[in-house]
């Protein structure tokens, strides 16, 4: 994305590719107020249970992933959302491949 362009359409499923056993991510912008990252989940490929200080919200642009929040088991799929609210442990398995925007909020 450049930085120079005061608006720029972001196709975002198509920024991050999908390699073979492995989480790719790219961050699509940082500001002192939060970042946006892009991830792409191979099939079985998971981010074990760990907490962050800040809220946070989980897109789901392809794929079917469980979303674990506080001990509790969610299934997203495409289009789904998910808010992760900042201290409560969570993790992410791909269920099949992947991709989700992530937002994080700090301020």
């Amino acid at each position: 994305m450049s930085t120079a362009a005061v608006a720029e359409v972001l196709h975002l499923a198509e920024l991050v590719g999908y390699q073979e056993g492995a989480v790719v991510s790219r961050q699509i912008t940082k500001a002192d107020a939060g970042n946006v990252t892009l991830f792409a989940f191979d099939v079985g490929q998971e981010l074990s249970e760990h907490t962050a200080p800040y809220d946070a919200l989980v897109h789901l642009l392809e794929g079917q992933a469980e979303v674990r929040l506080g001990g509790h088991p969610s299934v997203l799929q495409a289009g789904d959302a998910i808010i992760m609210p900042a201290n409560v442990p969570h993790a992410l398995k791909a269920l099949t491949r992947f991709k989700m925007l992530l937002t994080m909020i700090r301020a």
